[in-house]
C-alpha cells in the first residue's frame, strides 16, 4: 500500500499520489475566457466545484505553469461548461496546447463578452469573485450571473480516462423473477440481448423484404462491405458462432441475386449488392438514430461502449479478421 506513513514521513510519491486522486470520478468541464486583446481563451480542467448557493458561488483552478494562465488571471469574466456523454471530442480539443480551439465552433456572447459553447449539459456565467494561491494552482471563485442547463448525461473522468454516467433504477426497482424455479430471470444477460435484439431488427425486415433478402442475406451482405474483398477464410472465421453451416447458403443466395461475385480469392460485393447495401445500412441507421434518441444520448454512448467491450470478450477474433485497423492502431 502506497501512502505516507503515521510514524514517518518517507519521499512523497506524486505518481501514485495523482493515481489516488483519480480514483474520485468527477465532471469535465471547459474554462472559456476573453484575454485583453478580445481573443477567445478556453481549456478542460476538471478542477470544478461549487461553492455556495447564497451567494451563488463557484470554484476551480488553473496550474501556475499554464500557458493561459497571465490571461485567465486577468479576466473580470469566464464561463464554465459542463460537457456532456457526446463531448469527449471537444475536451480532448481544449486539453491540447498548440491548436486553435475555437475553429469551426459556433459560439455565442455571454456576460462580459465571455464566449460560450453550445451543446453542453450546464453552462455557468460568472464574474471572478476572488483569487487564491493554493500550491501549485491558482485557484478562482467566482459569482454565478446566470446558467443554463440541458437534460443530457454528463461526461465523466476517472482513473486518468473518460467515462460514462448514467442513472440508476431506485433500489425498490428489482428485475421481476420467472414463475419457474430455475428459470432465467428478467436481467438474464440471453434475455436482454435476444429479445432486445429481435425487437430491434423487425423494424429493419421490412426493408430486407423489399430487396427479397432474408435476415442471414443481410448479415451477410453487410459484411461483405467492411473489406473489398474477402477471403473464404475470413468470412468463415467472422461469421463462426454466428452463420456456420448457413454461411454458405447465404453467400449463394447473393450470388444468385447478383449481389456478390465470387472469385478466386473470394467474395465481393457487385455494383448492384453495393447499392443495395447503401441502401439497407441507410435505414438501419435511420432506426438506431430514432432508437438511441429516445435512449437518449448518454445512456447511448454507455450502451455502444459497453458492448463494444462485450463484444471483445465473447468474439474478439471475429474483430480482428473483418475489421481494418486504424493508423493508430498499427503504429501501435
Amino acid at each position: 500500500m502506497t501512502s505516507s506513513s503515521r510514524h514517518g514521513r518517507p519521499p512523497f510519491d506524486t505518481t501514485e499520489f495523482r493515481k489516488a486522486l483519480g480514483t474520485f470520478a468527477t465532471g469535465v468541464t471547459i474554462i472559456t475566457a476573453r484575454a485583453g486583446d478580445g481573443t477567445p481563451i478556453g481549456l478542460t480542467a476538471n478542477s470544478f466545484n461549487s461553492v455556495s448557493l447564497d451567494p451563488p458561488l463557484v470554484l476551480w483552478s488553473l496550474a501556475n505553469n499554464a500557458m493561459s494562465f497571465e490571461a485567465f488571471r486577468a479576466a473580470t469574466h469566464w464561463a464554465v461548461h459542463v460537457l456532456g456523454a457526446d463531448q469527449e471530442e471537444l475536451s480532448g480539443r481544449f486539453a491540447r496546447r498548440g491548436v486553435d480551439k475555437f475553429a469551426g465552433l459556433e459560439i455565442e456572447d455571454g456576460v462580459g463578452g465571455v464566449p460560450l459553447l453550445r451543446g453542453c449539459a450546464a453552462r455557468f456565467e460568472c464574474r471572478t469573485a476572488s483569487q487564491y494561491q493554493g500550491g501549485d494552482h491558482l485557484i478562482f471563485i467566482g459569482e454565478v450571473l446566470r446558467f443554463d442547463r440541458d437534460e443530457a448525461a454528463p461526461l465523466v473522468f476517472h482513473g486518468g480516462k473518460y467515462a460514462h454516467a448514467t442513472r440508476r433504477d431506485p433500489p425498490d426497482m428489482k428485475p421481476r423473477s420467472a414463475h419457474l424455479a430455475g428459470s432465467f430471470g428478467e436481467d438474464f444477460l440471453g434475455y436482454l440481448l435476444g429479445r432486445s435484439h429481435f425487437r430491434f431488427f423487425a423494424q429493419i425486415r421490412p426493408f430486407l423484404d423489399a430487396e427479397g433478402l432474408d435476415d442471414m442475406e443481410f448479415y451477410v451482405l453487410s459484411t461483405l462491405t467492411l473489406k473489398p474483398l474477402l477471403t473464404e477464410n475470413q468470412i468463415a472465421e467472422g461469421m463462426a458462432g454466428v452463420l456456420d453451416a448457413n454461411r454458405q447458403r447465404a453467400l449463394d443466395g447473393l450470388v444468385e441475386r447478383g449481389f456478390a461475385r465470387r472469385t478466386a480469392d473470394g467474395y465481393a460485393l457487385t455494383q448492384a449488392g453495393r447499392e443495395a447495401a447503401i441502401r439497407l445500412i441507410s435505414a438501419a441507421k435511420a432506426i438506431e438514430s430514432q432508437v438511441l434518441e429516445r435512449l437518449g444520448a448518454g445512456d447511448a454512448a454507455i450502451l455502444k461502449t459497453t458492448l463494444n467491450r462485450l463484444l471483445g470478450v465473447v468474439d474478439q477474433r471475429a474483430a480482428d479478421v473483418l475489421w481494418e485497423k486504424d493508423e493508430g492502431e498499427r503504429e501501435r
